[in-house]
Formats: C-alpha cells, structure tokens, sequence
C-alpha cells in the first residue's frame, strides 16, 4: 500500500515526458539583464586665449575623448586652424595640453572651457625631412663631384681656418644645449632665465638669446668657406633666415614671461639681430 502511494506521489510531481520514479530537473531561471549604465557627455567649449571670445561650443563629446580628437572637431568648424597649429589650455597663459590627454582625466566639469592660441603655420614632417634631405644630395653632388675645385684663393689655410671655426662652433653648440638641459631638474616644471656657466662657450649669453642658433650659423658659415661651393653658401643662407624667426620668436617670449630679462641681449647676433 505505502509502494502505491509514493509512486502516485511521484507522478504527480514529475512534468510532462519525465521518466517515472526520477526527480524533475530544476528549472533555469533566465538571468537578470544588468542595466547599462548611462554615459554621460561632455560639452566643450573653446574661447581666444586673448580675447576671451567664444570660438567654437561642441555638443555630447564623449567623456574617453582625447585633445587630439577635440582639436579635429574644432578644426572641422574653423578649417585655417589644423590640429598641428592649435595649442589648446586650460588657463589663457597655461601650457598646451598634449593630444594624448582624455578629457574625463583633466580638471574640468561635464562642461569644459579650454583656451585655444594659434601656434602660426607649421612645417610637416615629410617638409622637415624633404628640406634637409634635399639639400643634403644638391651638396653632397657638387662636392664629390669629379670636377670639383676646392678654395684656390688661400688654398690649404682657408681650409684649415674654416675648420676650426666649423668645429669650434659645433662645440659651442653642444655646449649651449647641455646648458639648457641642466637648466631645468628632472621633474621640475619652473622655467628659468639661461645665465652663462663656468663653460666659457656659455659666455655668450651675456649677448645672445639663443646662442645655439648663433653657433649653428657658424658652422655653417666655416663649412661654407671650407667648401667654397654655391649650394652650401645658400643653404647657409636660407638656415640663417630660418633660424632667425625662430630666435626672435623665442626672444619675445622671453621679454613677455621674465620681468628683469637682460635688456643688453639681441636674438641670434650680437648687437645686430
């Protein structure tokens, strides 16, 4: 009698296409779908670094948005300015934040306000490169080339004295740029005003901003006259040009940030530029 009963008992529980006197397997619940989590977008907008006019206002910029990607929108909307020539800051007179920077990692708010400054025209890489590659063959050609007359004005002591101003000044050079690179500790932010050292090549700071432009010039100027050929005095000549933008550019910023800068020095030549 008890046999019956527990096998009606079993019955009764087991489903539909179940095997008599085994248990029903549990039944899976479907699980619970996890709710997304809302994103929440930035609103950027860009104003003058100097007239604090708004520039460009850019709507749902995702939070993982890098400055490179937000200088591509504003260009989009102001074509003259391409990404190479923005500087995009968070204060008016702050430092140009780098392209890599996400904007949810800076210290701003879902609506950020950033500053932009135009750098000025820049030069491509494959420019750089075709620059100094180019006039490396036209040089490289006329000197080694069969037909090639080296000085016969002062022969052998031309070039010997265009050697060592070549070398004299590649030294210089070098100097000037160790100079600038202790100029600033490792880890250090503060920005300094480039005094002479015990190095004498480093004299010339007395005079000069930007005495390693002064001394690349006169390498070039020695190679000029060690050679003594077309190509190498108008590559000089074109460098000179260059370089002297980029000294009076750099000695402007250094009037504008240091109050008490020497007034005695000039760019890139002494007294003269």
């Amino acid at each position: 009698m008890d046999t019956v009963v527990l096998e009606g008992a079993t019955h009764k529980k087991a489903g539909p296409g179940s095997v008599p006197g085994v248990p029903a397997p549990p039944v899976k619940r479907p699980k619970a779908k996890k709710a997304k989590k809302a994103v929440v977008f930035f609103e950027v907008e860009i104003l003058d670094a100097k007239t604090k006019d708004k520039l460009c206002f850019l709507d749902k910029v995702e939070p993982n948005a890098t400055i490179g990607e937000i200088k591509s929108m504003f260009h989009k909307s102001h074509p003259q300015w391409y990404a190479a020539r923005q500087s995009i800051r968070l204060d008016p007179k702050g430092k140009s934040l780098k392209d890599e920077d996400v904007l949810q990692h800076l210290p701003v708010g879902t609506t950020a306000t950033f500053y932009f400054r135009d750098l000025g025209a820049q030069i491509s890489w494959v420019t750089n490169c075709t620059y100094y590659w180019g006039f490396a063959a036209w040089m490289a050609y006329y000197i080694n080339h069969p037909l090639y007359t080296p000085p016969t004005i002062y022969g052998e002591q031309q070039v010997r004295i265009a050697l060592i101003i070549f070398l004299f000044c590649q030294v210089g050079n070098f100097s000037i740029h160790i100079a600038l690179r202790n100029l600033r500790p490792p880890g250090s932010k503060t920005r300094k005003i480039p005094y002479p050292t015990k190095n004498p090549f480093t004299w010339i700071f007395l005079l000069v901003s930007c005495p390693n432009y002064t001394y690349e010039l006169g390498s070039w100027f020695g190679f000029t006259l060690m050679t003594q050929c077309l190509p190498v005095a108008f590559f000089t000549a074109v460098g000179f040009i260059q370089m002297t933008v980029w000294a009076k550019g750099k000695h402007r910023s250094y009037l504008k940030e240091f109050r008490d800068y020497p007034p005695l020095r000039s760019p890139i030549l002494p007294f003269v530029l």
